[in-house]
């Protein structure tokens, strides 16, 4: 089975003015396309947790952020997963280059640049059942919207037999939506601050990481 993980860093803010507004907007794709670096991979979530978080006391309520969780635990829960089998691909928006149409269609061009992005992974080589797994954080309606422009993106590039679910899932429920959240942290802060403390940890294990230019 493949299992791809998806999530987001920066806004799709554009008033520029703002403090709050981030200058880029990245989309990041966790590809595992093995069950055993999938388990592993949540595996290694909940015990940095345990380990780091807590000190050996019971977790509720608390997950990896790639904004808040410093640099060592980053790299205490890299370091169990480094013999896991993952790619990661990832798209970045320079808001000011967006053209004014697009920027007023947020839903819409948060759609369009994760199509962007899924036209780089390989899915004519997938031959198992794929998985989309997305932070839970539209509503109904937009989720609806967003599993069919996928579909609609994947249709006539894999193999009519393969089965695709599209699942909007919380990181409490699913912890390997907590490492996406890592690797787009630091692919973002890349762009956005000129950081590269966290983005060189991992930076081999990327295929695909470029700037969306708005046509």
């Amino acid at each position: 089975m493949w299992y791809l993980y998806l999530d987001e860093s920066g806004d799709l803010g554009f008033d520029f003015e703002s403090k709050n507004s981030s200058k880029y907007f990245t989309i990041c794709i966790l590809a595992i396309y093995q069950r055993d670096s999938f388990k592993k991979i949540g595996g290694a979530i909940k015990k940095t947790l345990y380990q780091k978080l807590k000190k050996g006391k019971k977790v509720f309520g608390h997950e990896l952020k790639g904004s808040r969780t410093t640099l060592d635990v980053k790299k205490y829960f890299f370091s169990k997963i480094k013999d896991c089998k993952f790619e990661i691909y990832a798209l970045t928006v320079d808001k000011k280059r967006v053209h004014k149409g697009r920027s007023k269609q947020k839903e819409e061009l948060y759609n369009f640049i994760v199509g962007e992005l899924i036209d780089h992974i390989p899915f004519e080589k997938a031959s198992e059942r794929i998985q989309v797994a997305v932070d839970k954080c539209k509503d109904k309606s937009r989720r609806a919207e967003f599993n069919k422009y996928i579909y609609r993106q994947l249709e006539g590039r894999i193999d009519a037999k393969i089965p695709i679910n599209i699942d909007h899932l919380s990181s409490q429920v699913d912890p390997v939506i907590q490492a996406v959240d890592l690797f787009s942290w630091g692919i973002f802060r890349k762009y956005e601050r000129d950081d590269f403390e966290w983005y060189d940890y991992y930076k081999d294990r990327i295929v695909y990481d470029e700037q969306y230019i708005s046509k």
